[in-house]
């Protein structure tokens, strides 16, 4: 089970990971993976190691795209299963 946003990033700290397609992603002490938009950067420093509430935004964000991703597929199963059961 994921750890909650507020467990994320009380007195913790956010890590840089890498670079991709435009995103920055960095990791939470408990191995949260989440990205930042370059975007979203304008021209503020995102150092390689800092406050894990500076990035709530984008680790709420993220949490949310994930629960609801595991809601869709449970909704999803759920109807196989249903279908399934009438065979």
């Amino acid at each position: 089970m994921m750890n909650s946003i507020k467990e994320m990033v009380k007195d913790k700290t956010v890590k840089f990971s890498f670079y991709r397609d435009k995103e920055l992603w960095y990791v939470t002490e408990c191995g949260f993976e989440f990205p930042v938009p370059v975007e979203d950067t304008g021209k503020g420093v995102f150092p390689a190691e800092d406050k894990a509430l500076y990035f709530m935004r984008w680790i709420r964000k993220h949490h949310d795209v994930i629960n609801d991703a595991v809601k869709e597929k449970s909704d999803f199963q759920q109807k196989h299963d249903r279908e399934m059961a009438q065979l």
